[in-house]
């Protein structure tokens, strides 16, 4: 008989936002009249810019001409968005990334999920809590994480750096010793960033102790402040220690299109094993590239219209970060993020817990956020919300809160 892989069975529940949609969905039905808000998902509402939709189509006529036909991409991706990467993303910054060193995606969620297949079982992980929840979760479904304790909501497996308040929501090096670390900066959920300097302990820690920095880079076009890093590999001794992930979700609007890449520097070895080729083998064996189409999309964007638009969307949706952040402010909330990310992070009122809130807003105001405990224990009694909505919706949530 056929079995499973009952690491599965480890999971608690389901994906946090399958959670959310289950319960908006039940709730849409019992009250069919009510508009709903939507500030939970970090889904993007404006429409992809002209410079991308006029790449979109020049791309659709070259794949109805049999001379401009493309079939399979090649295994890194296109040359042409390869090199507009490795130029505007890293070199422009001084970091010495090459364009045979990317290897284009369909999404920095699938890369940083499929990611661990090419580490052994017997890593320690290490995640700041609160969380993205699919670095946990793909690790609980490898069988690297251990069981959970649903009193302590922990995988006995894993080494939580927890992100309070106390500390800036920035974790700190950790006791026990990781062979994994997960970073995100400009942070999801709580929109927390650290410095270059900071961020420089953890690159010089992680070839102190041998580990590997997986580092999600999916909100770097909303930094603002200068003294924080765009790239992991602005710091000194990166190349052999990190693995950068970012996404053309977030900053150009691509969730509905589905493209990002993962650099792996070809100094970032196992001992004589340089991770870039495992990842190479891998990407080749499972995954038959983005389409031509897409890249030629993601292309546009580092061309000067294209980075003029994208930046206005980054803009619009900082407005709206701006004003969330200061309108809950004002309202008595305490709140934090929203500077350098599009991401608000407040705690909940009254001692609620986070599903509490969820439920008292969805049902008082009839706004959609994210409960914090869905991102790791120590996000419980918080809440974020997101700036991906329109200014409309975003003032009228602002509003309905206040009526609560």
């Amino acid at each position: 008989m056929f079995k499973i892989n009952e690491n599965y069975l480890k999971l608690p529940g389901s994906y946090l936002f399958s959670n959310i949609a289950k319960k908006v969905a039940a709730f849409t039905e019992a009250n069919p009249d009510r508009d709903i808000i939507r500030l939970g998902i970090g889904d993007v509402t404006l429409p992809l810019k002209p410079a991308v939709i006029d790449a979109l189509h020049g791309a659709v006529d070259e794949m109805g001409r049999a001379e401009s036909f493309k079939g399979y991409a090649p295994d890194l991706g296109y040359a042409f968005l390869r090199e507009a990467i490795a130029k505007n993303d890293f070199q422009a910054r001084g970091c010495q990334i090459a364009a045979d060193e990317i290897f284009v995606s369909d999404g920095a969620k699938s890369d940083s999920g499929n990611i661990g297949e090419i580490f052994g079982v017997d890593n320690k992980i290490a995640v700041c809590d609160p969380v993205y929840p699919v670095y946990v979760d793909t690790n609980v479904m490898a069988g690297r994480t251990g069981l959970y304790n649903p009193e302590t909501e922990r995988f006995a497996g894993v080494i939580y750096m927890p992100c309070l308040e106390s500390n800036g929501f920035a974790p700190e090096i950790p006791s026990e010793t990781p062979d994994i670390i997960y970073l995100c900066f400009p942070n999801n959920p709580t929109g927390a960033t650290i410095t270059k300097d900071q961020l420089q302990e953890w690159v010089d820690y992680a070839n102190k102790v041998g580990a590997v920095i997986i580092y999600d880079a999916a909100y770097e076009a909303y930094i603002s402040e200068e003294s924080v890093a765009h790239s992991i590999y602005e710091c000194e001794g990166a190349r052999t220690c990190a693995i950068e992930m970012r996404s053309f979700s977030k900053n150009a609007g691509f969730t509905g299109l589905r493209l990002g890449y993962t650099v792996i520097p070809k100094d970032l070895k196992c001992g004589d094993v340089t991770v870039h080729s495992l990842w190479a083998r891998r990407h080749g064996t499972k995954f038959n590239g983005a389409p031509y189409i897409v890249q030629r999309a993601g292309e546009a964007i580092y061309s000067e219209a294209g980075k003029k638009q994208t930046k206005e969307s980054v803009a619009y949706y900082m407005e709206n970060a701006k004003m969330i952040r200061e309108g809950l402010a004002a309202q008595g909330y305490s709140v934090s993020g929203g500077v350098n990310a599009p991401y608000i992070w407040l705690k909940t009122p009254d001692q609620m817990t986070s599903w509490e809130f969820f439920d008292f807003l969805l049902e008082k105001a009839g706004v959609v956020g994210t409960p914090g405990s869905g991102f790791g224990p120590s996000g419980e009694g918080y809440f974020r919300l997101t700036a991906f909505g329109t200014h409309e919706n975003s003032k009228a949530a602002l509003e309905r809160i206040a009526m609560m």
